[in-house]
């Protein structure tokens, strides 16, 4: 049996996660008062036919909570319960427009009487000692729902052996380095997409800019001592422990070359039965000067 804490940032996603763990069997609870988890563990692992995995979603509304909860998180884990925490981060332009399109306001902007940026930047300290102890920490700002939903799902079913989880992920450095990453490749140097007039508009997912990045041999010599890197580390990291990595290919635009080759090491990786998921955090931005 297992018992997950899932907190993080207001409007980084705490409900599609729930909706998540509830989809993978998980018995969701929302906002249960902190000092009665112990209690509820203690009373739920000891009732007959009570077998099923326990999330507890925490957000601002117990603020007051969160040094408590984790004094309470260690007691569970030094006590030999199975205990994890999921820490959702978002960045905070992202969560305001997320509030803006939901229409909805921020908890903190009527507790406190601030403005919107003002709530996040409180909340985000106010959590800073769960997030720097949480066991997995999951970024939103550029993934999908669907994404969220595979990322969560990969840790969760993920093979102890291979106990892992990589995203690659394509940027451009134009809008600023992706702060997430734990690695980071820049393909600035790889012959250009942008200038073919037929391929200007389209990205790094159409099979022809693919083809095109691919058929320069400085390309291939890189994406195989790219490969060749990865599979080094990577079971250096999992013997360190690392839960998740984050691997970040960066070029001007964000939408052709590094695209491409995000790609290229996402389905290297999964043919290696690594748990691995492809974020393209710039493509969508539309701009005539990308390059």
């Amino acid at each position: 049996m297992e018992f997950i804490v899932l907190t993080g940032l207001s409007g980084a996603g705490k409900s599609q996660a729930e909706n998540v763990l509830e989809d993978l069997g998980y018995y969701c609870i929302d906002n249960m008062p902190v000092l009665l988890i112990p209690k509820f563990v203690e009373i739920y692992t000891q009732t007959p036919g009570k077998s099923s995995n326990v999330a507890f979603i925490i957000d601002t509304r117990g603020e007051n909570e969160f040094d408590t909860m984790l004094t309470e998180i260690q007691h569970l884990k030094s006590s030999g319960y199975n205990c994890r925490t999921f820490f959702l981060d978002c960045e905070t332009k992202v969560i305001i427009n997320r509030y803006k399109e939901t229409r909805r306001i921020h908890p903190l902007v009527t507790v406190k009487n601030i403005s919107m940026s003002e709530a996040v930047e409180t909340e985000r300290r106010l959590l800073s000692g769960v997030k720097e102890s949480a066991d997995f920490v999951i970024d939103t700002s550029y993934l999908t729902v669907a994404q969220l939903r595979e990322k969560i799902s990969a840790i969760l079913l993920s093979d102890t052996n291979k106990h892992i989880v990589v995203t690659c992920m394509s940027f451009g450095f134009k809008y600023g380095i992706a702060g997430e990453a734990d690695l980071v490749f820049d393909v600035r140097c790889m012959p250009n997409p942008f200038y073919i007039e037929e391929l200007k508009n389209k990205t790094g997912l159409d099979k022809e800019v693919y083809e095109y990045v691919f058929s320069f041999k400085k390309t291939t010599d890189f994406i195989q001592k790219l490969f060749d890197m990865i599979d080094y580390l990577l079971p250096l990291y999992i013997e360190e422990g690392k839960s998740q990595l984050t691997i970040a290919i960066g070029c001007t635009g964000g939408k052709h070359r590094s695209v491409a080759i995000a790609e290229a090491l996402n389905a290297h990786l999964k043919e290696l039965e690594i748990n691995t998921l492809a974020v393209h955090r710039d493509i969508i931005k539309k701009t005539l000067t990308d390059k």
